[in-house]
């Protein structure tokens, strides 16, 4: 997968208010899917839906523990996805205090005339 396509897996997943719960869940330590799912008017199979599409984008991981699989949660994903987001932030930022800039720049004009 390439970076393009892991950031677009990681966005669709975080798309979703269930899968932002699940990971807000998974924050506290691991679970397994029935305990995912207890919180959620859904069934097994559906949260299971959600849990895939969360592995695929690289968010969680599922371990093998005797007869379990509890999923946990994976920050690399994240980190590249907060990464993105940082560079957006900067040119934001500077934008921002270029307005400052200039708005002060026009008050101070103001105050002379």
């Amino acid at each position: 997968m390439t970076p393009s396509e892991r950031l677009d897996a990681t966005f669709a997943a975080l798309a979703d208010p269930t899968r932002r719960a699940i990971l807000a869940r998974l924050i506290e330590g691991e679970a397994t899917v029935m305990e995912l799912a207890e919180p959620f008017d859904m069934s097994q199979p559906a949260i299971s839906k959600h849990l895939k599409v969360l592995e695929r984008a690289g968010l969680i991981s599922r371990g093998r523990d005797a007869q379990r699989r509890p999923c946990r949660i994976e920050g690399a994903a994240l980190a590249e996805a907060v990464g993105w987001m940082e560079e957006y932030r900067k040119v934001w930022e500077g934008n921002y205090r270029r307005l400052d800039t200039l708005l002060a720049e026009l008050q101070a004009h103001k105050g002379k005339a």
